[in-house]
């Protein structure tokens, strides 16, 4: 490859890359680049909104696995406990 066709086919490599590489991180939601590998941020008020309802789930998910561990660390100990122990730990709660 003599001349002017290897800075063609170097450009044309790279410009192929370049667009490959944005199509990419657009596709899984990154932010794309300029010509000069500067990334372009998005602006998009349903990724804010999307972030808020997710975070305001991660809590009330969080909150719920506490009750349900709290809840299974009672069964293990009512599981493991003596029998004689329970019944009569039940009937203190009776007697109340």
């Amino acid at each position: 490859m003599h001349g002017p066709w290897f800075v063609l086919s170097i450009i044309a490599i790279s410009l192929t890359a370049w667009v490959v590489n944005n199509f990419i991180r657009a596709r899984h939601g990154y932010s794309i680049s300029d010509d000069w590998g500067r990334n372009i941020e998005r602006s998009d008020p349903k990724a804010e909104r999307h972030l808020q309802l997710l975070t305001s789930e991660n809590e009330r998910l969080a909150g719920q696995v506490g009750r349900l561990e709290e809840r299974i660390a009672v069964l293990e100990r009512i599981a493991t406990d003596p029998a004689v122990r329970t019944a009569r730990e039940i009937e203190a709660l009776r007697d109340r």
